[in-house]
């Protein structure tokens, strides 16, 4: 139904026996909702607020995983034309990609259900910057053609080509539960294990986490404020931390003493690929500006770094079955 219609008041909408009515709202009224995904990680606590919401989903997956209860499940593979044919025909108001890579990836989906009346819902990265001397990143900061993640980039500026209507998100390092990169997990590891965490430089580099439950509230909010068509977010944690706390507040995630973890310094001067890829962080500073996204979207993280740690791990990886993690390529990076 499109804005503006003799049914659309403002913002409110009547149903049978149900009203809808939020501040800046431009559709307040149940709408068909495309994931593609929706069983792990990101997928997980979104489906759950859009769920919440009443609004009607359709989880597009490979089937692997179990399906939350009141979805309507599409079975397929994305990564081929021939996976994505259940696809055919089918419209809906908002399609969710939160794993799209490159611009092929979603133009693919968007030639078989058409774009969605509503809006479709990104997930980017902050890897798209380019490496910058001013910090923190807005949304405006330059990128960098050559990353790994200008598809993404690419993805943004072909949908805004397009007119289709688009809301995407820049996290820069996502955590919590369900974290299938090797991020908070590493240091929990090492801490854990009673195993030195090398760290690159003094240890002062500033990096930056966000949980990915305000992640997915940020993404199940966007749908419903009318500021938010068109536009990018840098979405993360609010404040920025040094490698060095970073260590010393996933120590006390697992409930050691910080002053007990021993931390071992190298130079990530010439370090061969393979080498670099040893540690999960970028070596640089990577810190970015979410004042856009608190302001338009009414929204706050409700996880600070100490909650977000604690949280993975107790929620998470306290709760895997003990294993023996691979150390070796420590070695490359200690060797400087």
């Amino acid at each position: 139904m499109p804005v503006g219609s003799p049914d659309c008041h403002h913002g409110r909408h009547e149903l049978p026996g149900r009203a809808f009515e939020w501040p800046g709202m431009v559709w307040g009224w149940l709408m068909k909702i495309l994931v593609m995904g929706g069983t792990r990680f990101v997928g997980r606590p979104l489906v759950a607020h859009l769920l919440a919401a009443g609004h009607t989903l359709t989880l597009f997956t490979r089937g692997r995983q179990p399906l939350p209860a009141g979805v309507e499940h599409l079975a397929g593979d994305r990564s081929s034309e021939a996976g994505l044919l259940a696809l055919e025909g089918r419209q809906f108001d908002v399609i969710v990609d939160s794993s799209g890579r490159n611009l092929e990836d979603s133009r693919r989906v968007i030639e078989r259900t058409g774009a969605p009346s509503h809006r479709f819902v990104y997930v980017s990265s902050a890897g798209v910057y380019a490496d910058s001397e001013l910090w923190p990143l807005d949304e405006e900061s330059p990128l960098d053609p050559a990353s790994r993640h200008a598809g993404k980039a690419e993805t943004e500026a072909w949908l805004r080509q397009q007119a289709i209507p688009f809301t995407s998100f820049r996290p820069t390092y996502i955590v919590g539960p369900g974290n299938y990169n090797p991020v908070e997990s590493w240091f929990f590891d090492r801490i854990v294990h009673g195993r030195p965490v090398p760290l690159p430089g003094d240890g002062n580099t500033i990096t930056q986490l966000g949980h990915v439950a305000d992640l997915a509230a940020a993404m199940a909010r966007c749908i419903e404020v009318e500021a938010a068509t068109n536009r990018i977010y840098n979405c993360s944690g609010a404040k920025g931390v040094t490698f060095r706390g970073l260590v010393n507040a996933a120590a006390r995630a697992c409930g050691r003493d910080p002053s007990q973890v021993e931390i071992r310094f190298f130079d990530p001067a010439d370090l061969d690929k393979k080498a670099r890829k040893a540690f999960p962080l970028r070596l640089a500073h990577f810190l970015t500006d979410i004042q856009r996204l608190r302001r338009e979207l009414a929204w706050e993280p409700a996880f600070d770094l100490e909650a977000t740690l604690s949280d993975s791990f107790q929620n998470d990886y306290n709760l895997q079955p003990p294993t023996q993690p691979d150390f070796s390529a420590d070695a490359a990076l200690l060797a400087r």
